[in-house]
């Protein structure tokens, strides 16, 4: 891995490059740069739903799952700013898949659309889910012109799909139900 930064403030950004882990410069808004902002920035709403306490069943562990997810959100963010370097294992999406296919047992079967919201906590892994399919896109657009690891791509995917369903999940614990959209309206 490239240097850590034993000082916050380098002054090496105000002309608008970011160093990346190898040691070489790009403009804060190239791809990689983009993408590996979007990732910190998920990382920071997945930060947000822990600090709300969400916990939906003890047999899920949701809190160890979560911090878990920052974790692996860091080595992908990692690998992000060293070009051709692999941190993320596959098996991290393996277990993603296992916590959905427990989750997605305790939930019943979508019929419609539904709306974001609910509790505050239902509402944060919303928040988190649309910042995490922002992250993607921002990965997929990166990897339209350079190599990324495929397990990014599906870790990604699969956690914005484990968001909306801990945020139904939450909804029911707090007592509610999903709120369907109303085509009819």
């Amino acid at each position: 891995m490239g240097k850590r930064l034993t000082s916050i403030v380098t002054r090496t950004g105000d002309n608008g490059t970011t160093g990346l882990g190898d040691g070489s410069r790009l403009s804060k808004t190239a791809p990689r740069v983009m993408a590996m902002g979007d990732v910190d920035e998920l990382n920071s709403a997945v930060g947000m739903l822990l600090s709300l306490g969400v916990n939906v069943d003890e047999d899920l562990k949701t809190s160890t799952l979560l911090r878990t997810v920052q974790q692996d959100l860091f080595d992908l963010g990692g690998e992000l700013s060293i070009p051709g370097y692999t941190l993320l294992k596959a098996e991290r999406v393996v277990a993603l898949d296992e916590w959905l296919r427990q989750a997605n047992a305790r939930l019943p079967r979508l019929e419609e659309f539904i709306l974001p919201g609910g509790s505050l906590a239902a509402a944060q892994a919303h928040v988190a889910r649309t910042v995490c399919r922002r992250a993607e896109r921002s990965v997929v657009a990166l990897a339209e012109q350079h190599p990324v690891n495929a397990t990014v791509l599906q870790f990604l995917n699969r956690l914005s799909d484990l968001l909306f369903v801990l945020a139904r999940l939450v909804n029911r614990v707090a007592g509610g139900v999903d709120e369907q959209w109303n085509r009819s309206r």
